[in-house]
């Protein structure tokens, strides 16, 4: 085995963080003796469980434990975080701006490594709609879905405490951009929390709220298929939920959503999920890349024609061998990312003893996803199942996914207790500007609800 081998993990997301755990399981002799090292770079110190982000956005869960600290599930991995913003592989040397380089206002530091696993995620896709880079809410990171709870709370007070109906009707309409597995499910737990908190305002019925959900194809969900999806708007509609396929958002200017259908609704939430694209930073290595700037990779997770090269999840072009019909790729989805990370842990320890490299090659189980408190539609294994059924099956399923034992045991736990108790529905949007009242009183600043 060459010695020392540096191993470096760019990206602490499912890939990222799950591949740096199986590799210090896989080559604890050689952590322990030197002749290994592994290091993760990555921009936050912890790996975000996004399937809970809707509900820590609705209060089911608390924000902590939708995360999981690096440093404390890598305790034989070094930790660095930063972002990376060059990789020179020819020369096997990144860069990466660290949080003290950031600090000090003295550049980015070079590490060194002799194979690399690319793993930095995706990022939001957005489009040059008007407006929308101003008053736009994305729902990919735990510090968006707690915005995002405390702005809807925070709306409802704006409709309670104005006399002016235009104010109250932008206040009480709430916008959601993409079909996906991100909008429906973030909506559907929002709607869920705002239609509880409303009984508490003597002012604001439920039906007050108007929810609206643009998906610019003819169907939303569609990873549990035609029949489900069709389901799911069928069961939005019935809650107020205005549905709104074959549309797309055309400008959000002024407070004002402006649809391709004609229709415009004045609003303060406008919220986007209309899918991601793959890490900026791939555009910066010199490394093969499709035409969808996804990095090209073999059945073995390598780098196509690249040595020492690996890449899985959203950034990685993986062939699907399960596929019928040949040129198929896997999905950029949590299933699969999960799974490649195994293998490719595996088969660098493989290619660091000289041993074989076998290929991924998963078939697709299928799919669940929640509609709000136990409402919910899945397609597993063929089955179509929906309502409470499907949500408690979409509870069971991430649960059993979500990384460590502590984790699982405190979302469960959380649940339990979500049932015997009332709801939260405490706004903290003052967690956004933690200074401001220091700064008041200090004369050095404005009360934030002043601005």
């Amino acid at each position: 085995m060459k010695e020392p081998a540096r191993i470096l993990v760019v990206g602490g997301g499912y890939v990222g963080m799950y591949a740096a755990l199986r590799l210090q399981r896989k080559l604890k002799r050689e952590l322990r003796s030197g002749a290994a090292q592994v290091t993760v770079v990555a921009p936050e110190p912890y790996m975000t469980y996004q399937p809970f982000l809707p509900e820590a956005a609705a209060g089911s869960i608390s924000p902590r434990h939708v995360v999981v600290p690096l440093r404390r599930v890598l305790p034989r991995c070094r930790v660095v975080i930063g972002q990376a913003t060059a990789i020179h592989h020819g020369k096997r040397v990144a860069t990466v701006r660290t949080l003290a380089a950031r600090e000090q206002g003295d550049g980015s530091v070079d590490i060194p490594y002799d194979e690399l696993v690319l793993a930095p995620g995706s990022v939001s896709r957005t489009l040059p709609v008007p407006g929308l880079a101003d008053h736009g809410i994305g729902f990919k990171t735990v510090e968006e879905a707690i915005g995002l709870r405390n702005h809807v709370l925070e709306q409802l007070d704006i409709a309670s405490s104005t006399r002016e109906p235009d104010v109250r009707d932008a206040a009480l309409t709430f916008v959601f951009v993409g079909g996906g597995y991100a909008g429906v499910e973030a909506l559907g737990e929002l709607e869920d929390m705002a239609r509880y908190a409303a009984r508490y305002y003597h002012n604001i019925e439920p039906d007050d709220l108007k929810w609206i959900l643009v998906e610019a194809t003819g169907r939303i969900l569609p990873e549990v298929g035609a029949e489900m999806g069709r389901y799911a708007v069928r069961e939005l509609r019935r809650r107020n939920v205005d549905v709104r396929l074959d549309t797309r958002l055309e400008s959000c200017e002024d407070g004002v959503a402006v649809l391709s259908d004609g229709s415009r609704f004045p609003t303060r939430t406008l919220v986007w999920t209309a899918g991601v694209r793959p890490h900026p930073i791939l555009a910066s290595v010199d490394l093969p890349l499709n035409a969808r700037g996804r990095l090209v990779c073999t059945a073995a997770l390598q780098v196509d024609g690249v040595s020492h090269a690996w890449a899985a999840g959203d950034a990685a072009a993986v062939p699907d061998r399960t596929a019928r019909e040949p040129g198929v790729e896997c999905a950029p989805n949590a299933q699969h990312a999960v799974r490649q990370a195994k293998v490719l842990a595996d088969n660098l320890c493989a290619s660091l003893r000289g041993g074989p490299l076998k290929e991924y090659a998963h078939a697709y189980a299928g799919s669940v996803a929640s509609l709000g408190l136990h409402k919910g539609v899945a397609h597993v294994y063929g089955r179509k199942v929906k309502g409470y059924p499907a949500w408690f099956m979409h509870r069971i399923y991430h649960l059993s996914r979500v990384p460590t034992f502590n984790r699982k045991a405190r979302v469960l736990a959380e649940w339990i207790l979500s049932g015997l108790f009332k709801r939260e529905i405490v706004s903290l949007g003052s967690l956004e500007h933690p200074r401001a009242e220091f700064e008041l009183a200090a004369g050095t600043g404005r009360h934030p609800e002043a601005s």
